[in-house]
């Protein structure tokens, strides 16, 4: 029974034609994306500026502020420029963890291909963040210290951090669905049920340390060369 089942969302196939495959991972990263963008309409059709606000406008301003306290306070810096971004993957991440709970739904979180694109996206927002902020010369500037001889050492970590985010949200997520299936097939009803919740809450802080993690790598790279802004400012070598 337990070889019969199917882990991760990449092996249900819904269609093929030639090299054209449409797997779940696809369809529920589409169902996803369509329940946040629907949603997000839906809250913020109307809004409003006086004192006077929906209950889903005080949550989404809830959720927001709480976006930008995270985001501040690892970065030290004005969150502004960040949390779109952050807050995008925190969202989607945790969504897609949620909806586990449905019949039928197959979390995308499970499949290292959507891992492995979320840390891609990581990957690429670092550096343009960085050189956003200091310049394609002062972010450039950090891989050389503290001689050029570390360059190729920096670039290694770099690539590294970012397969060692997108194996550890996929590790945790699958992990989760090969436990949960072994109890099905071995206990009785309430145990998968729980380790269901269980799930869900690893849901939710697996989308947060994701999220976070993101945000200490792109602070890492503003904040340096912020230093070294203020260093140049005050007419100290780094």
């Amino acid at each position: 029974m337990i070889s019969q089942i199917q882990i991760s969302p990449d092996q249900i196939i819904f269609w093929k034609s030639g090299f054209v495959t449409l797997n779940a991972t696809i369809v529920f990263t589409w169902v996803t994306m369509a329940i946040l963008v629907c949603t997000s309409l839906f809250v913020t059709r109307n809004l409003s500026s006086t004192n006077e606000i929906s209950r889903l406008q005080n949550l989404l301003e809830v959720l927001v502020s709480g976006i930008r306290d995270q985001v501040r306070d690892v970065c030290q810096q004005d969150p502004t420029p960040f949390v779109p971004f952050v807050g995008t993957l925190f969202l989607f991440i945790a969504t897609a963890n949620l909806l586990a709970i449905v019949p039928g739904y197959h979390t995308p979180t499970s499949s290292l291909s959507t891992t492995a694109a979320l840390a891609t996206c990581v990957l690429c927002a670092v550096p343009m963040f960085g050189v956003a902020r200091c310049g394609f010369r002062g972010y450039i500037s950090q891989y050389l210290q503290p001689s050029i001889v570390m360059l190729p050492f920096n670039v290694i970590g770099e690539l590294s951090r970012t397969l060692a985010l997108a194996v550890r949200l996929y590790g945790n997520m699958m992990s989760g669905t090969v436990i949960a299936a072994v109890l099905l097939a071995f206990v009785p009803l309430f145990v998968p049920i729980a380790m269901q919740l269980l799930g869900l809450l690893t849901g939710m802080i697996q989308a947060y340390i994701f999220a976070i993690l993101a945000m200490v790598y792109i602070a890492s790279a503003t904040r340096v060369q912020h230093r070294s802004a203020s260093a140049n400012h005050l007419g100290i070598k780094t």
